[in-house]
């Protein structure tokens, strides 16, 4: 059988499975909200335009308001300042939208404290187990904040000192820009730095060193819990935007059953 074939075999056997790993859009979706005087995107909304009516009586169809950035999607390098002059969302190859995905649970440190920062020991450790990080690889970071994904308020998990959620500490974000060969990085929080990312030196690390080194980021991810360590495979689908600096995305995963 040819590679194709072989693939759609196994996927009608149940050999291979699909995992969605996108939360679902709505206007609950919860959604990044800066502080005053920064400018905050539009959350989701629909507007029906026809619906089986006089302005379309065999059809129902909607307009779509929405900003680049809510719900799960792609950070494309023009979101950042660091990456101004590198790729918008509709130049990124589909190459780089698919490769290995690699799962690091760190479950247990968000639970002792949710401004937990990926360290670079921690991704020694995950190597020095399963093998180098692979070429094209989407690291996703499991951090158990999908529990939170249907509440604004525990998503964002904010007081009066901001927001509190984990994220990746600054040499963790320069060494995997650098020094590892991933596409990207994948969360499961609004965004793919910390609640308070911007204390740190430079500020929103991931968005600074990834983006600037032409690596894309993920957020809102779900059900990373059915993903093994390494071995599955991520398809990332965002819209092809020109001049986007994100867009909302569909994220799959596909497993050996």
């Amino acid at each position: 059988m040819t590679l194709t074939a072989t693939v759609l075999a196994a996927l009608a056997a149940g050999r291979l499975r699909i995992v969605d790993l996108t939360n679902t859009l709505s206007p609950d979706t919860p959604t990044l909200r800066l502080p005053a005087p920064f400018a905050n995107l539009i959350d989701f909304s629909a507007e029906v335009v026809a619906e089986f009516d006089d302005l379309g009586p065999l059809w129902k169809h909607q307009n779509l308001h929405v900003g680049e950035h809510i719900g799960t999607h792609l950070d494309a390098p023009v979101h950042w300042i660091s990456g101004r002059h590198g790729k918008d969302v509709s130049q990124i190859e589909p190459e780089r939208l698919v490769g290995p995905a690699v799962v690091i649970d760190v479950r247990e440190h968000v639970a002792a404290d949710p401004d937990f920062l990926l360290q670079i020991s921690h991704v020694q450790d995950w190597e020095t187990e399963h093998g180098p990080l692979p070429e094209n690889s989407w690291l996703l970071l499991r951090t158990g904040w999908e529990q939170y994904s249907d509440s604004q308020e525990a998503f964002l998990n904010a007081d009066e000192s901001g927001s509190h959620t984990p994220g990746i500490a600054v040499e963790t974000a320069l060494w995997l820009a650098t020094e590892r060969p991933i596409s990207g990085y994948g969360v499961e929080t609004v965004g793919i730095d910390a609640g308070r990312g911007a204390e740190l030196d430079p500020p929103f690390p991931a968005h600074y060193h990834l983006l600037g080194h032409d690596k894309y980021g993920l957020t809102s991810l779900q059900n990373l819990g059915e993903l093994p360590p390494t071995g599955a495979v991520i398809i990332v689908a965002p819209l092809p935007i020109v001049g986007g600096t994100a867009s909302p995305s569909r994220v799959f995963a596909l497993v050996e059953a």
